[in-house]
Order: C-alpha cells, then sequence, then structure tokens
C-alpha cells in the first residue's frame, strides 16, 4: 500500500482515502531487494530483460548508475501495481468489473480487487458468502504459469505478469490480505481490518489494516529499502524455513496467512473490541515479529518461483 510516513493531517486524510493494499512501499520494496539477491545468474537475466518491457522503466532508472540499474529497477517494481492507482499514471478503475484476463501492457485496467483474496471468517455466527472468484490467487496462478513460455512474442506479458507477481507475494503474506472478519457490526465484512480502528503505542488513532501494512515504512527511496532489508536487523537476516520456501502454491500462502490473520491481527484486544482496541505490547510485539517472518518467507518464495520459472 502507498503510504507515507508523516503525521498529522497528511497522514490522517491518506489513512482515510487509501482502499486495502497491502504493505506500504518499504515493505514491498524490502521484499523484492531480498528476492533479487537469492535469483540465479540466468533468472537475474530474464527479470532484468522483461522489466525493461514496463513503460515505467525509464523513470526506475533515471540517475542511477549503470551498475546498479538492474537491481534498482527490479526493486521499484515491486510498487507499480500500487503506483498504477494514481490518476496521472491514465490507468482506469475497474472495481465493479472483474476480470481475470492476461494481456500484458495493453491492459489500462488498475485491478484492485488482483491486491487481496479475503478468506472470511465469523465471530459470531453471523452469515457469509465466499470472496469473488477473481483475486490474488486467481492472478498469480494464472501469472506464474504464464512465465516459462520461451517465445519472445510473449515477452510483454511475462513482463507485465513478473511485475504484479512482484507486488502480490507481498501482498499475500500479509496476513489482512487473505482475512476478512464478518460479524452484526460489519455484515458485509470490515474490508480486512479496514473498518476496526486501533490505537498503538504511537498514541494515535488508525485502522488496524493500516497498522500491519506501515510495519516497514512508507514512501522511502529505493536504496533506502535495500539498507533497510539488509540492516543488521533486516529482513535478509531472518532465515526463512527451507520448507516452507518451496511451497510455491498461491492457495496454501493464503490459508497460511488467512490462520496467522485469525491468530495474531484479530487477537485481543482487537477480537472483543467494538470501538477503538488500544493495543498491547505482547500485540504489537507479535504483529512486528509475524511481519517481519511473513515478509522474508514472501521474498523467498518469490525468488523460488522467478527461479523455477526461469530454470
Amino acid at each position: 500500500m502507498r503510504g507515507a510516513l508523516v503525521f498529522g493531517s497528511v497522514l490522517s486524510l491518506i489513512l482515510s482515502s487509501a482502499p486495502a493494499l497491502a504493505w506500504w512501499d518499504g515493505g514491498h520494496m524490502q521484499v523484492a531487494a531480498v528476492a533479487y539477491s537469492k535469483l540465479t545468474p540466468q533468472a537475474k537475466a530474464k527479470v532484468d530483460a522483461l522489466i525493461k518491457l514496463n513503460p515505467d522503466y525509464p523513470g526506475w532508472i533515471a540517475g542511477v548508475p549503470d551498475d546498479k540499474k538492474a537491481q534498482y529497477a527490479f526493486v521499484h517494481a515491486a510498487v507499480w501495481a500500487d503506483d498504477i492507482k494514481d490518476s496521472a499514471h491514465g490507468y482506469t478503475k475497474d472495481d465493479d468489473t472483474p476480470t481475470a484476463q492476461n494481456i500484458g501492457h495493453a491492459d489500462k485496467n488498475m485491478h484492485r480487487y488482483w491486491h487481496f483474496k479475503d478468506i472470511r471468517f465469523s465471530t459470531d455466527g453471523t452469515q457469509f458468502s465466499d470472496a469473488d472468484p477473481i483475486n490474488a490467487v486467481s492472478q498469480m496462478k494464472l501469472f506464474i504459469a504464464a512465465l516459462p513460455a520461451t517465445s519472445a512474442s510473449t515477452d510483454d506479458i511475462r513482463s507485465y505478469d513478473m511485475v504484479w507477481l512482484l507486488h502480490l507475494i507481498g501482498d499475500i503474506h500479509q496476513p489482512l490480505h487473505a482475512t476478512e472478519r464478518i460479524s452484526a457490526i460489519n455484515t458485509d465484512g470490515d474490508r480486512g481490518g479496514n473498518e476496526v480502528n486501533v490505537t498503538p503505542a504511537t498514541g494515535e488513532t488508525i485502522d488496524l489494516h493500516a497498522y500491519w501494512d506501515r510495519m516497514f515504512g512508507g514512501y522511502v527511496s529505493v536504496p533506502g529499502a535495500i539498507f533497510d532489508a539488509n540492516d543488521k536487523a533486516g529482513i535478509s537476516k531472518l532465515q526463512a524455513d527451507s520448507a516452507k520456501a518451496k511451497l510455491l502454491d498461491p492457495d496454501a500462502w493464503t490459508q497460511e496467512s488467512f490462520v496467522l490473520g485469525k491468530k495474531f491481527a484479530y487477537a485481543e484486544p482487537v477480537l472483543s473490541e467494538n470501538t477503538v482496541a488500544v493495543l498491547t505490547r505482547t500485540y504489537e510485539t507479535d504483529a512486528r515479529n509475524v511481519a517481519r517472518s511473513q515478509a522474508a518467507l514472501a521474498a523467498a518464495r518469490l525468488a523460488n518461483v522467478l527461479n523455477d520459472a526461469f530454470k
């Protein structure tokens, strides 16, 4: 999700108007930075070539030293799926007409509904229907299947698919992109925590989804994200479980995030609070640990998806 490291009225405006997306820029770019470091030389060569076909590529490398252009473009590309929600990019809001099409960069729709698959649960017996079948999982499956093609005629589509995957694999590892609570208060769902207000130790009141989104920071530079990912406390220092990292099934990723969402994102005091939940130290510590672990796992899985596709 696009966010900002600012406070006061600007932050309030951003948090009140932003739709459910996922980790803010810092999180998506850190996941990409770690994934890029894990690519095989063969996969890296193909990834670098495909990214050049993205229409925003010239801006991603503007002023960047030649030896860093490939890495910086990859890291920056991880937020492209959020960037196109800015009307200046010329993409069309199409939330009312979900489509699973895969036509490459000729597609000028924002596809906001591709960013999540909210598995629903009820806390009080309120009935609910299944989520829309076109979602992050349906699209990740489509894109992953399209990547291994070898014909140059498919490169535009694979470029589009790959950049979406850089983002969506990060998205679905944010637990509130796989979880939605249904209750008598929110009979249509709380939109992955967007309708739930919390007060963390910082003292402000924000929605639960934004609280999780901002774990890795908001508007950060590409070199800043790379530095943070590789800092002594960065996610590159976390060792993702090797067996889990090799699990390349988007359905399984989503189910894992759903379980974490129910257990940690909707933990007390959020679970019982109907107004504003004042987060405890235990809640915030667990949330940070889960977010870091999930980001590290997302990076490992993203690298494995690309290495497998371009082997």
